[in-house]
Formats: structure tokens, C-alpha cells, sequence
């Protein structure tokens, strides 16, 4: 009995000094956070105004225009980045297929690149003086630069582009390693019985990956709600706010208008709020029936 008393002292010692870093620094923030979306002030003066800040976000046309471009960008990148990322990892998944680890790499390598640096890269390339602009030029598709990153619409397709290019490796990782794991035995059942190579993948690879392309369905729309990075630095939000989007403008909130932290706090759980009722409509179309 004194053994396993012991044994158990020693195990909460080590769960103990964890579990307080956790509440410390993750529960406490969110509970602090979330006391702080029912105020209001300036600085560190605050006042309680209760459902104030959250009635605002509804007559915020701010708040509203931030809201439609990240739905934007997550109604038709996401699909987009899906779609390539199954597509790539059923090619990189054909036996016969050489250089394969090279491939793998190439397409994942954007994934480990620094978000500054490429979101700076892409806008050096759709500047104006940018290599796309002379390079069009040079083949006589346009005959003057193109403001890419000045027009409403081209400013998202950039931003679009950007993103599909660094995440869509990530996602073919977990389609490719769950390809890996579907016996070999069936598609050469499948073979046998005449299905096509795109019939296979149809009605064979699709359905068995159906987990995974609801974990990745759901880990992309949460990233894509929060996206920052990329609309800060190759867009700063522009032109006129039409690149904006949610997570910028929580940003704006707090450091770059008239700080206002209660209200940032509140537009921040109304990406909580977005995020779970998005990740339970995806759980209730693609999950499994009990």
C-alpha cells in the first residue's frame, strides 16, 4: 500500500507543474479574455457594459466587411486547397511514379518557409515592377503593368493564391499518409473488375479518406478564420479594406486605432463562436452516423 501511494505522489508531481502552466497560461487568459469582452474603456480604465460590445458588432460595418472577406477567402480557398492537396497525394501515391521523396518535399517545403518572407515574396512578385507584370509584358499578354495588389478583386486573388501555395502541401501530407495505409489489395480487386484509375479514386480512395478530409476540413477553416499574416503583409488590408480580415482588424482595434480591448475581445469570440458553429456543421454533414 505505502508503494503504491508513493507511485502515485510521484505521478502527480509530474502532472502537478503542467497542469498549472496550462491553466496559467491558457485557461486564465480565456476566462480574463472573455470577462473583458463585457467592458468597455480606454487604457487600462474599464467600465462593465454587458451585452453592449456584442449588439455593436451587428452595426459595425467594419466588423461586417471583415466578416464577408474571410468567409470569402474560406468559401473558395479552402475547397481549392482541399481538392489539390487529395489530388497531388493520389499522384505521389502511384507506385510506379519516380523521384517521389523529391516531389514530397518540393510540395511541403512552402509549409516550413517563414509566413513573413513569403507573404513578402508574393508581393514583390504581383508589384507592379514585380516579375509577373514583366513577364506578361515579355510575352505580349499585357501591354502595361498590372496593379495587382490596388484592385479589390485582384487583391484577394493574391491573397488566395498565397495561402493555396503555403498549406496546400500540409494537407497532402495527411492524405498521402492515410493513402499509405489502404490496403493495396483493393484497388487490385478494383482492377481486376475493370474500375478506371478515376473511378477508383472515387469511389475507393475518397469514401476511405473521409476522416481525414473532415480533420482537414476543420483545421483549415479554423486557420483560415484567423488568417493575419499574409492579408498584413502583402495587402496591410487594402485597397479600402477589402482585403481585411478578422483577425487584422481585432489587431486594428487594439494597436492601431484608439485602443479598445474590450471590444477587441469581443470580436475575438466572435471567431470562437464562428469556428464552432462551422467545425459542428461540418461534423453533422461529414461525420459518421452512429
Amino acid at each position: 500500500m505505502g508503494s503504491k501511494n508513493k507511485s502515485s505522489l510521484m505521478g502527480w508531481q509530474f502532472v502537478i507543474l503542467p497542469s498549472a502552466l496550462i491553466i496559467l497560461f491558457s485557461f486564465y487568459p480565456m476566462i480574463q479574455s472573455l470577462l473583458l469582452s463585457f467592458q468597455s474603456g480606454k487604457g487600462t480604465v474599464y467600465h462593465y457594459v454587458g451585452l453592449n460590445n456584442y449588439i455593436r458588432l451587428f452595426s459595425d460595418p467594419m466588423f461586417k466587411q471583415a466578416v464577408l472577406n474571410t468567409l470569402l477567402y474560406l468559401i473558395v480557398q479552402v475547397p481549392i486547397m482541399l481538392a489539390l492537396g487529395l489530388v497531388i497525394a493520389f499522384l505521389l501515391n502511384m507506385p510506379k511514379l519516380r523521384f517521389k521523396g523529391f516531389y514530397r518535399t518540393a510540395i511541403f517545403l512552402p509549409c516550413v518557409t517563414s509566413l513573413v518572407s513569403y507573404a513578402v515574396l508574393f508581393k514583390s512578385i504581383f508589384a507592379v515592377d514585380g516579375v509577373l507584370n514583366q513577364m506578361l509584358m515579355s510575352i505580349h499578354i499585357i501591354q502595361e503593368p498590372v496593379a495587382w495588389l490596388m484592385d479589390p478583386i485582384w487583391a484577394r486573388v493574391v491573397i488566395i493564391a498565397a495561402i493555396t501555395w503555403r498549406w496546400t502541401g500540409y494537407n497532402m501530407i495527411f492524405y498521402l499518409s492515410a493513402m499509405q495505409n489502404i490496403d493495396p489489395s483493393i484497388y487490385e480487386a478494383a482492377s481486376i473488375d475493370g474500375a478506371s484509375k478515376i473511378r477508383q479514386f472515387f469511389k475507393i480512395t475518397v469514401p476511405m479518406l473521409k476522416p481525414i478530409l473532415l480533420f482537414t476540413a476543420i483545421i483549415s477553416t479554423n486557420g483560415t478564420l484567423q488568417l493575419f499574416d499574409e492579408v498584413v503583409n502583402i495587402t496591410n488590408g487594402g485597397p479600402g479594406n477589402s482585403t481585411m480580415t478578422i483577425s487584422q482588424y481585432i489587431y486594428n482595434l487594439s494597436f492601431v486605432y484608439t485602443p479598445n480591448f474590450g471590444y477587441a475581445a469581443t470580436v475575438s469570440y466572435a471567431i470562437v463562436i464562428m469556428v464552432a458553429i462551422l467545425a459542428f456543421l461540418q461534423l453533422k454533414v461529414g461525420g459518421e452516423k452512429e
